[in-house]
């Protein structure tokens, strides 16, 4: 990627460093920069001590156009970037009432009242504009000198997104440091390793050029990004071809777009005007943790079973004992009972089930650790697939 500025990311926090909390934000970051042709140029994790902050920011500052930060901008002590931030830029920081009472509005709602130590958060940069926080009560900053820009974003990816979203980027694009969103499309599917999808969209790359694909692998999600890096395809082409895409890849499919695969199921199911149920074993609870995520899901999803143990499968659900004693608890035959005894069980026309080896322990010749046999009852029938997956417990049950 060509890219018309130089940008650096600096992610302060003793806790990315030491593992206790995963640093999501320069995948968030170079996703979405990415949409409008920028790529960061280079990022860096920094501990929460003043001179490693200030050295880390007078480098970036000396070689960017843009730079931007994340966290250390609470109110406990150890929140030091936009103290050290100002000394470095030789700038004061001045007061800010309006954030003041934004933060006191914000505690308000919540029932409390706001501390002494919360008046940390409401100064900013004298020369600087600070910017609105829809889900925390630290502010951003943003700070523009000599062509040069700095914005600040706080930590927590759940108040850091939507300040980006929709504080930051519009400010961008009107400084001219962003152009036009990239246009592109998104196809999402499931099923296919990332080298079996490559090879579905080889008729797509012979045929179009000018077409940039890219592949993204989260979990058992491949994302393919259809773009046109040349401007030559329009949004309406690239939709024709995102359409191709999708008869390429079959049943491996599941939309356009960046929902889940859960969402995709409620808005199925919903579409359908039917009920849904599940039966989790292995999963503990995390399929229907997955579709409880999805906005509105209670117009679908009535419930579930986390039948860990047999006789919860037997009791519960209705599997046979006889079921269990020939094909064994982790079998496409227990799935398809289980889904079939959710449905039946709490009245849904729908039932998912998944049973499985998360491992360490258990599995089996026919059943190695990492198997998960996935049942589906509907009104016309059921159905089984068996997956096996590698990793941990936790991957596997992921």
């Amino acid at each position: 990627m060509s890219n018309p500025i130089s940008v650096e990311v600096i992610n302060f926090g003793d806790e990315l460093l030491v593992g206790i909390r995963e640093n999501s934000h320069l995948k968030y970051l170079g996703e979405r920069l990415s949409h409008f042709g920028v790529s960061i140029t280079r990022s860096r994790v920094i501990l929460d001590e003043p001179g490693e902050i200030k050295r880390a920011f007078a480098e970036a500052w000396a070689h960017a156009d843009l730079v931007i930060t994340t966290g250390g901008l609470g109110p406990t002590a150890d929140d030091l970037t936009r103290e050290t931030i100002a000394q470095a830029l030789g700038l004061e920081l001045v007061f800010d009432a309006a954030i003041e009472a934004t933060i006191q509005d914000r505690f308000s709602v919540l029932g409390r009242t706001m501390g002494p130590h919360q008046l940390k958060q409401c100064y900013r940069f004298e020369a600087g504009e600070a910017l609105h926080n829809e889900r925390g009560t630290a502010p951003g900053l943003m700070y523009k000198n000599a062509g040069k820009t700095l914005i600040m974003l706080p930590g927590p990816p759940h108040e850091l997104q939507p300040m980006f979203e929709n504080q930051v980027l519009a400010r961008l694009q009107a400084d001219g440091i962003l152009a036009e969103e990239e246009v592109y499309v998104l196809v999402r599917c499931c099923g296919a390793g990332e080298s079996s999808v490559e090879q579905m969209m080889q008729p797509l790359i012979e045929k179009c050029p000018s077409l940039t694909v890219a592949y993204c692998v989260h979990f058992s999600m491949v994302d393919v990004r259809l773009s046109c890096r040349d401007g030559s395809l329009s949004q309406e082409q690239l939709d024709s071809i995102g359409h191709e895409a999708r008869q390429l890849l079959g049943d491996d499919f599941v939309c356009f777009g960046h929902s889940s695969l859960a969402a995709v199921v409620c808005r199925e199911v919903l579409a359908l005007d039917r009920k849904l149920a599940v039966a989790e074993s292995c999963s503990g609870g995390a399929l229907g943790t997955a579709l409880t995520d999805v906005p509105g899901a209670s117009q679908v999803f009535v419930g579930g079973v986390i039948s860990y143990n047999d006789d919860v499968k037997i009791s519960m659900l209705g599997v046979p004992e006889s079921l269990i004693e020939q094909h064994g608890a982790v079998s496409p035959e227990c799935a398809v009972a289980m889904a079939t005894g959710a449905a039946e069980q709490l009245s849904a026309d729908y039932g998912l089930s998944v049973t499985g080896y998360a491992g360490p322990g258990g599995g089996d010749a026919d059943n190695p650790v990492g198997t998960m046999h996935i049942g589906y009852h509907s009104p016309v029938g059921v159905w089984s697939k068996t997956v096996r997956y590698t990793g941990d417990r936790v991957d596997v049950k992921a």
